[in-house]
């Protein structure tokens, strides 16, 4: 057992900080790591050579400045990490390794109105699949992201009031995912993974502080501050949809008048082109026309941009984010919806945050919530952890059982048997 304060547990440390900068930056180099850690070039050279000697990372050539380099990552092979997006019509799962490398990944559609419990054994049975496909042992599954469209009581983890998946009202999300797969679930809602997924993998990428903006049914932002996702004391945090924008506008579902949401989610815009385009409009559709040319969908992307940019200069007065990503089916209108934001944000937020806020599509579309899901698990995990996992040890042999060589065997069997998502025949979905 290491000593605080002794020369062992500094050490620990040090192999703990250094993996925390890899991981969150996927890559970096040894003078980018000495730098993010505040350790010496000496230090981080040799505590690169020792997790590279232990297979934990690998070293790349690459350039930096006009300078040869080399890249640190963590090894592919150190360990897998699962992302699971239960959306408005779909579920998305993705399986990823500590390198921030997408192994597998599928869409399935899923039945709104469908109880949790059909929810979840669909996504039981595609991450066991996705899994399988990888060829990567189960015992180095390391955790589980879970994405939720709407409001996790973070005490609990129980799920809120929510208009997109009302039958899982009062439902345990992580509970129930992790007794199906025995498995670590860290679960979150929708928007705040498409801000880890465009701060990791997207636009936002390195950015520290961040908002993600999701217009699909619902509006929602997620809030990434000092590179950290923001919650709140009770989870709601990012709400943006219910700022109020006219105290004698139509009613919203929260029950006040003129939230943000009424003039800018789907189930108050489509209506509004009903008659002039037919009643099966989707917003993507409406996206598509108005890149086309549509007059008429033209204007009503052009006024959710300028609802939208109300909002986000709000959160530049109160927050001043450095990026804000516009997500969900309305980045693909590019600067027909993000020129009119940029046009309220100049108008209505402080000069100075003004001027230095980014306003940008986000790059991931529908994938933003599940490769966020991917980056919660490194994020929530713990460097600790992520140092087991990559020096090669199963979930159910930490943290220390090493006797000999028969002993570690027949445990590893053992853990494999007894491991749902080892000891279970991948179902098709």
């Amino acid at each position: 057992m290491e000593t605080p304060g002794s020369q062992s547990s500094l050490h620990r440390a040090n192999l703990e900080r250094v993996i925390r900068a890899v991981r969150m930056s996927g890559s970096l180099t040894q003078a980018e790591i000495a730098r993010r850690t505040g350790l010496s070039a000496a230090t981080v050279s040799n505590i690169v050579r020792e997790l590279k000697d232990g297979g934990t990372v690998t070293v790349t050539p690459t350039s930096s400045g006009g300078r040869r380099a080399r890249a640190i990552s963590l090894s592919g092979d150190a360990g897998i990490v699962v992302g699971v997006d239960f959306g408005h019509s779909h579920l998305r799962v993705a399986v990823g390794n500590l390198a921030h490398q997408v192994l597998a990944e599928e869409s399935a559609p899923i039945d709104v109105d469908a109880s949790a419990a059909q929810g979840f054994d669909r996504a039981e049975r595609l991450v066991q699949r996705l899994v399988a496909d990888t060829g990567v042992p189960s015992w180095k599954v390391i955790g589980v992201g879970l994405g939720v469209p709407g409001p996790i009581d973070i005490a609990t983890g129980v799920l809120g009031s929510t208009a997109i998946l009302p039958g899982w009202r009062g439902t345990n999300p992580r509970e129930e995912l992790s007794a199906r797969l025995g498995l670590p679930v860290y679960v979150d809602n929708d928007a705040n993974l498409g801000a880890l997924g465009e701060q990791v993998w997207g636009n936002g990428k390195g950015a520290a502080d961040l908002a993600y903006i999701k217009v699909a049914s619902g509006v929602g932002a997620g809030l990434v501050i000092n590179g950290q996702i923001y919650r709140g004391p009770g989870g709601t945090a990012g709400e943006i949809g219910h700022i109020t924008l006219d105290e004698s506008g139509p009613v919203c579902r929260c029950g006040n008048r003129g939230c943000l949401e009424t003039f800018t989610a789907a189930r108050y815009v489509l209506p509004l082109l009903h008659s002039s385009h037919g009643t099966d409009l989707t917003m993507a559709r409406v996206v598509q026309l108005a890149r086309e040319g549509d007059p008429g969908c033209r204007r009503v992307v052009g006024d959710i941009g300028r609802h939208i940019g109300s909002g986000v200069a709000n959160l530049c007065n109160l927050l001043n984010p450095a990026v804000v990503v516009l997500g969900g089916d309305l980045a693909e209108a590019g600067d027909l919806v993000l020129d009119p934001v940029r046009d309220s944000v100049a108008r209505y937020a402080i000069p100075s945050a003004a001027r230095q806020l980014q306003v940008a599509a986000g790059t991931l579309g529908g994938r933003a919530e599940v490769l966020g899901a991917l980056a919660l698990v490194l994020n929530e995990m713990g460097d600790a952890t992520l140092l087991d996992a990559a020096a090669g040890l199963p979930a159910a042999r930490r943290p220390q059982d090493d006797t000999d060589d028969a002993d570690d065997d027949a445990d590893t069997a053992a853990a494999d048997a007894a491991a749902p998502l080892g000891g279970r025949d991948a179902a098709a979905v």
